[in-house]
């Protein structure tokens, strides 16, 4: 139980002792973060529904569920999705790109990144009212990209860090069921829904090979933008499928 304990107290500000943290529980926290997802999720969907049943407008919903969101997480995917996109957008060698991710400040390719996403999110989030369970999918999915991201054979960009501790951890079997179970759970919802998954399971190959080529690997930050990327997508598709546009 290390390992779940690590993953919500890592993941969220819940008041949950760690436990035991070594290399071995660090792996098996990634494999329980899409648990931890649709708790995060779930949180966010009452929240969501309590605010719809006040009659709060959509997009004002949406924005104080992302707050929330960013709170719970403590802002650690949003900071990731931040120092990467930067690091993404730098000129020079990987030790360069990850130089920029290191020193904390957000470039402008930062800011217009946080305000796109934070507004799709928002936005799309203000439609699911009458589906908030949506978003506990979208969350879950954001988590399974850690698992993604971290599957055998895709190294770590640094010898330290979150991401030496769990680059390449994952096997391929427990990634594959992750996100099966995803796109089964989305079929629940919408068959949009379930194409976003698919979706954002592709768009997350894609940018873990890219950020290989870039970076060397992964790093932790990368895990919080491929989080964020996944739940985006998972988002809108839900929206779509749900006939609000």
């Amino acid at each position: 139980m290390d390992g779940l304990r690590l993953a919500v107290s890592w993941l969220t500000v819940l008041p949950v002792r760690s436990g035991q943290v070594d290399d071995r529980a660090c792996r098996q926290a990634i494999s329980f973060a899409p648990l931890v997802g649709a708790l995060v999720g779930g949180i966010g969907a009452l929240v969501l529904w309590g605010l719809s049943a006040l009659g709060a407008p959509p997009l004002l919903a949406g924005l104080l569920v992302v707050a929330l969101l960013v709170l719970v997480t403590r802002g650690m995917h949003v900071d990731g999705l931040a120092d990467s996109v930067d690091g993404l957008g730098c000129y020079g060698p990987p030790e360069r790109a990850l130089q920029v991710m290191r020193d904390g400040g957000a470039g402008p390719f930062a800011v217009v990144a946080l305000i796109l996403v934070i507004g799709v999110q928002a936005v799309s989030i203000g439609e699911l009212a009458a589906t908030p369970w949506a978003l506990v999918l979208a969350c879950a999915a954001g988590r399974a990209a850690f698992v993604l991201c971290c599957r055998a054979g895709l190294p770590s960009a640094r010898p330290e860090g979150m991401g030496a501790l769990v680059a390449g951890s994952q096997p391929l079997w427990l990634v594959l069921g992750w996100w099966l179970i995803a796109t089964l759970a989305a079929l629940l919802i919408s068959p949009a829904a379930a194409v976003s998954v698919l979706v954002a399971a592709g768009l997350l190959v894609l940018f873990t090979r890219h950020v290989r080529r870039r970076f060397g690997g992964i790093t932790g930050d990368v895990l919080g933008a491929a989080s964020e990327l996944a739940t985006t997508v998972v988002l809108v598709g839900s929206v779509l499928g749900s006939g609000q546009f």
